[in-house]
Formats: structure tokens, sequence, C-alpha cells
């Protein structure tokens, strides 16, 4: 772990809060990353993201510091996101923000902007595959987006979800089946998932 961090962390636990903005503003880009690609809207990510920090701070005196701490918010994250979408599910009335569409949580430089026609397709691709992500339980979503997006070993993702590890692959396995199958039908967005193997999830 950086010395900095390491720094902040002992001025937080000595009870300086403004501290802990060291270690936010470093590890907010990744966690959003993550907490959007599980819950699928900002909304939910924002929120699962605040928690997931705000846990982290209660928690900070037990941290144990040999280990890093973007590993172990990232963890926290993973935990929180999983939780909301739980939530989400049960709670019929909840009409969040898609991620279709959105600018992201760091928006395209002007020069660097893709064509109308580019983003015409790149919104289409997203639209379908937010789409077909829908038939995925919360596990399976979560384990894909760990393995496949996030490039999460197995034992990263059977601590998050807290299962065993061949469970994960499991999860990993039946999530990978599904997209192909819902994807196989949709011309130029199927391949983003058919090169996936369900045997690399190891």
């Amino acid at each position: 772990m950086a010395k900095d961090e390491q720094d902040a962390i002992a001025r937080v636990v000595a009870g300086d809060r403004d501290a802990y903005r060291v270690l936010m503003e470093r590890h907010m880009p990744a966690v959003l990353r993550l907490t959007l690609r599980v819950t699928a809207n900002s909304v939910d990510a924002e929120e699962a993201a605040q928690e997931a920090f705000l846990k982290a701070y209660k928690k900070l005196p037990d941290f144990r510091r040999e280990a890093a701490f973007g590993t172990w918010v990232y963890r926290i994250a993973m935990n929180c996101a999983l939780d909301l979408v739980e939530r989400r599910n049960r709670d019929l009335n909840w009409n969040a923000v898609p991620m279709d569409g959105e600018p992201g949580f760091a928006p395209i430089a002007e020069s660097h902007r893709p064509s109308p026609e580019r983003e015409l397709l790149d919104r289409e691709a997203r639209r379908q595959r937010e789409e077909a992500m829908k038939v995925l339980t919360p596990m399976e979503r979560t384990a894909f987006v760990l393995r496949h997006m996030e490039d999460q070993p197995i034992p990263v993702i059977s601590a998050a979800l807290g299962v065993p590890e061949n469970s994960a692959r499991q999860a990993v396995f039946r999530a990978v089946g599904k997209l192909r199958k819902q994807l196989s039908a949709v011309r130029g967005v199927g391949r983003a998932v058919a090169n996936v193997q369900p045997q690399e999830a190891r």
C-alpha cells in the first residue's frame, strides 16, 4: 500500500476525518465503474459507492494495513451493489435511470467524440447488452461483470458473493450461457459475448 494511503488511514483513525478524502478521491472512479456495471444505472451506482465508502470509513480502525485499501473497499462495493440490486428487484415501484444513452462518469472530450453513426451503433449495442443481462439473476450478473468486465479472479468473486469458489464458477458459466443464447440472434452484438468461453472462469 502506498505511503500516502497509509498516512491517510493513520490520520483518519486518529480522528482527522478530512484525511479520508485522499482515499475517496483515489479509489472512487474504480468503485463507481464497478457499481455502475453491477447495478446498470447511475443512481444506484452512486448510492452503492457512497455506502461502500461509508462502511469502509466506519470499519477503518479494524482494517489490516498490510492489505491494499483499494482491494478492500472494492470488495465492500461489490457487496453493496449486489445488495442494492436485490433490494430493487423486490421493489416493483423503483424506476432508476438506465445506463443507455448516459455519458457516464467520465465524459468523452469533444475532440475525441465518435461520429454520430458510431454513437448510434454503440448505444444500440449497450441497449441490447443491458436487455440481455436482465435474464440473469443478481448473482449471475455480478459474477459475469466481475469476471469478464472487471477481470477479477474467481477467489475474489467467491468472497464478494459469499459462496464457495465452485459456486462462483458455476454462476459465471450460467451467465455466459444465458447471454450467448440471448444475444445469438442479435447481429453485431452477439459477438461481444460469443467469444467468451465458460472455461475461462478460473
